[in-house]
């Protein structure tokens, strides 16, 4: 099976693409983790992705399909994966058809984790972290039992820089503005398969499980 989850900063991702690989035995892909592992091996193309992050750019698309084709090509992919992060924008959408297309593969399914924009914001805005054992708490959700100390260590809770309500509220446009026309995109393919990421975390699950077996 060879699928791609999209969602909203917020939405779960993270938690539902490990589902799916424990589910369905097949790689997660990550660009973020791709573009990691490759700074940290040295290899050609992590040079070229640190240069461009060392300069606070953007990694230009070509070199992220190449990073992409490279690690879908590999002998663990032979039968799928879930591609997380990528593609972000129509241009990706089309260079990833014909890097499959190269390969002799297809698309089968596209995720897409629905949620509202308020919600996403109240998620992440009420989320809290532990500085000491990286727990996280919610303070509407999963509030910690005494407040600003973690449950688990003793540790101190902070508020992530990132997790402010306009910061959010700005990656949720971008990503929108970015990814509207890739649900319609996959929709028009007929491969789209949009879960309501509003729900409980087990039922979203079981959602795209089954969604994904055709039950």
């Amino acid at each position: 099976m060879r699928a791609i989850l999209l969602g909203p900063p917020g939405a779960g991702k993270g938690t539902q693409a490990e589902t799916i690989v424990n589910e369905f035995k097949i790689p997660h892909v990550s660009t973020g983790d791709m573009f990691r592992k490759n700074i940290k091996e040295q290899t050609q193309l992590g040079k070229k992705v640190k240069s461009y992050l060392d300069k606070g750019a953007l990694v230009p698309d070509e070199l992220t399909v190449e990073i992409v084709k490279d690690r879908i090509s590999q002998v663990d992919c032979k039968n799928g994966f879930l591609l997380d992060g990528f593609p972000r924008t129509l241009e990706q959408a089309n260079a990833l058809d014909n890097v499959l297309s190269e390969l002799g593969q297809k698309l089968d399914y596209v995720i897409n984790i629905e949620v509202d924009s308020k919600l996403l914001i109240d998620r992440a805005v009420g989320r809290r972290i532990c500085k000491d054992c990286g727990q996280t708490y919610h303070l509407l959700f999963n509030k910690p039992t005494k407040e600003g100390v973690c449950d688990k260590c003793g540790g101190e809770l902070y508020q992530r820089k990132d997790d402010t309500e306009e910061t959010v509220a700005n990656r949720i446009n971008v990503y929108q503005n970015q990814t509207q026309p890739l649900i319609e995109y996959y929709t028009n393919k007929g491969c789209i398969i949009n879960i309501n990421g509003e729900q409980s975390i087990d039922k979203v699950s079981r959602d795209i499980i089954s969604n994904l077996r055709g039950e």
